[in-house]
């Protein structure tokens, strides 16, 4: 019994070098190095987003030129529209043309009663040029005055009548 007594401490500090011998938990713990990166990427040349237009260059080029919406209403009824009738138009024409789905009719009212709606097609490109079809129909005392056409998007972001 006295030998098992004293081979006891001898056996613990024989398994406590053991443990001393194997991988630390620190060179665990930082795994693999990875290389330093190259100091001949840094000369290359920086690639940078492209930038957007400020918001009132995009606005302003494209209210001037909609405030004129002759070529996409029906001759017959641009003497009887107000400045407020062509300027809903212009709108609901430019925001149908830009951003609606195609089937589903943007609608507008003006003075005295007169309205309106601007219904488009799906976008079609022609010589990489956006178009889309449209109806635009003004409602004057009751009576539809509609106007169809084909309007393809500018470079600066405008619409135009084909044709």
């Amino acid at each position: 019994m006295q030998q098992i007594v004293r081979a006891v401490p001898l056996f613990a500090m024989l398994l406590l070098a053991g443990c001393s011998m194997g991988p630390s938990t620190s060179d665990v713990a930082l795994g693999p190095t990875l290389p330093q990166p190259n100091s001949t990427l840094a000369t290359q040349p920086t690639i940078t987003p492209a930038s957007l237009p400020a918001p009132g260059a995009i606005q302003s080029a494209s209210t001037s030129s909609m405030n004129d919406v002759s070529a996409f209403l029906d001759a017959s009824v641009l003497g009887q529209l107000s400045a407020k009738d062509k300027s809903e138009a212009a709108s609901a024409q430019f925001n149908a043309l830009t951003f609606g789905r195609p089937g589903a009719p943007r609608t507008w009212v003006g003075d005295k009663g007169v309205s309106g709606s601007v219904t488009v097609g799906p976008y079609v490109t022609v010589n990489n040029t956006n178009c889309r079809d449209f109806t635009h129909t003004v409602t004057i005392a009751g009576a539809p005055h509609a106007r169809k056409g084909t309007a393809c998007r500018e470079a600066d972001n405008t619409w135009s009548v084909a044709g």
